[in-house]
This record gives C-alpha cells, sequence and structure tokens, in this order.
C-alpha cells in the first residue's frame, strides 16, 4: 500500500473513530449518572439518622465544577466524591491505587472540594468539614489514606456515615444544611478577568511630578537642521584666544617684509 492509499484509508477510518469515541463517551456518562443516582439512593437512607443531603451542587470559588454529594448531619459535614474506575482499586499503605498506580490527585481534589466548603461555614464549625471517596464499581471498598480521606465503596458507605461520632446538635444540623443549601445553589458570579492598573508616576522631592528621563542624543540632522553642539564657556574662551593668536601671527608675517624695506630705506 502506497503513501496515497495509506492517507486515504486513515481519512476513511477518522470520522468512524470519531463516532466510535463519541459512543464510549456517551456511555461513560450514562454509567456515570447512573452511579451517581445509586449513590444517591444509598445516601438517602440516613435520613431517618437525622442526615440532610445536597447533591450536584456548586463547588465554592469554582464556577463550572459541581460537588456530588454533600451531607450535613450529627457527624458533622462531609463531601462525597463519587468515582466509578474500573480495574482493581484499593488502599494499600495509604495510598489509593488503580491497578497498582498510585491516584494521589484525587485525593488532592477530595480535600480542595471540603476546604471549600468549610470556608462558608463559621470558624468553630470548620473543623466538622470531611471528605469521603466513594467507589461506585467496587462496593466491598474500604480504607483511609494517610491524608486522613475515607474511600469507600457503595456497601460500605452508608455505614462509614452513620457511625461517625456526634459533634453537632439537631438545631446546629438544620442551620447549617440551610447555609449550605442556599450557598451551593445559588447562582455563581461570573468570574472578571481582573486588568491590572498603569502604576503612577514617582513623584520627585517637594511634592514635585517626576522629570522625564531626557531622551538619548542621536547623530545627524532633524527637520532639516544641524544638532547645535554644546560647548562650555572654558571652551570657547580657550577657541576665541586661538584665533586670536592666529590671526596675529599671519598679520606678522605679512606685514614683515614691508617694515624690512622701509627700515633699510631710511638707514640708506
Amino acid at each position: 500500500m502506497g503513501t496515497a492509499d495509506r492517507a486515504f484509508e486513515q481519512s476513511r477510518l477518522s470520522p468512524e473513530r470519531i463516532a466510535r469515541l463519541k459512543r464510549d463517551l456517551d456511555t461513560a456518562e450514562c454509567a456515570a449518572a447512573g452511579s451517581h443516582q445509586r449513590v444517591a439512593g444509598e445516601l438517602g437512607r440516613l435520613g431517618p439518622d437525622g442526615w440532610f443531603l445536597l447533591h450536584d451542587v456548586h463547588w465554592p470559588g469554582r464556577r463550572l465544577a459541581r460537588l456530588d454529594h454533600v451531607l450535613v448531619g450529627p457527624g458533622g459535614v462531609v463531601v462525597v466524591s463519587t468515582k466509578t474506575w474500573n480495574g482493581h482499586v484499593d488502599v494499600r499503605d495509604g495510598v489509593l491505587r488503580q491497578n497498582g498506580y498510585a491516584r494521589n490527585p484525587v485525593i488532592e481534589v477530595a480535600l480542595g472540594q471540603a476546604a471549600a466548603v468549610a470556608a462558608l461555614l463559621p470558624a468553630n464549625r470548620r473543623r466538622f468539614v470531611r471528605s469521603m471517596v466513594c467507589m461506585a464499581s467496587q462496593p466491598d471498598l474500604s480504607g483511609t489514606t494517610l491524608a486522613g480521606v475515607e474511600v469507600h465503596g457503595t456497601e460500605r458507605l452508608v455505614a462509614a456515615v452513620a457511625g461517625l461520632p456526634g459533634v453537632l446538635d439537631p438545631d446546629s444540623v438544620v442551620r447549617l444544611y440551610a447555609l449550605l443549601g442556599r450557598m451551593l445553589t445559588e447562582p455563581q458570579a461570573p468570574e472578571v478577568p481582573v486588568v491590572p492598573l498603569p502604576a503612577p508616576a514617582v513623584s520627585g522631592a517637594a511634592g514635585r511630578p517626576a522629570r522625564k528621563p531626557a531622551a538619548p542624543a542621536t547623530s545627524g540632522h532633524r527637520s532639516g537642521r544641524y544638532p547645535t553642539p554644546y560647548r562650555s564657556r572654558s571652551r570657547r574662551n580657550a577657541t576665541q584666544a586661538g584665533v586670536a593668536w592666529v590671526a596675529g601671527t599671519v598679520s606678522a608675517a605679512l606685514l614683515a617684509p614691508a617694515l624690512w624695506a622701509a627700515w633699510e630705506y631710511l638707514s640708506g
């Protein structure tokens, strides 16, 4: 197969590959949506225990990002992130791994989500916010990373949340739920780019405005005129003295023959 034939074959297969990738993406999105709904249904079992739930809400400070689940109850505030990973997933030596590879960015994101939610609460309530990661495809998984983020499958998540020690009374739970419900569901303000202002000119002494730096000297003529050279007074005086000396010397040389002839005539 020549170069032209291979190029034609590649161009023919490109639409097929794009269509296949689109189908795979749609399938993944449907699977993720189904997993989120399944996890939301499991978390709904915590209602009789005094827990309130928020699903698919804003990530504070990030206009286009979302939080999967936010729970408010006797054990505090729990931010749950749902993942639909394939392969072997486990927590070994405090590290979340997928097929043996560390997935530390997921833990960092979970910590960032909890920090963003905590920033919305009163200062004395922020320590009661924690994050969890739910693995929808690994129902029996359970572990804790070195950063303190708990990772649970769908079969272990509800028990982990229900087993948290009580830190909030019912009135505090209702107030925090109302606060977060308002803050996490209201429309987010669009991000406005910040345009830096030009730096002001530095004033000189006694409040006088700073003088602009002198433009560098240029050679040649400008606007049809030659630049006037700058000369100091001492240089001008020396120039004038030199001209006078030259003039006197020339005059003496010219008058010397006539004076000598007159002297010879008078002496004879």
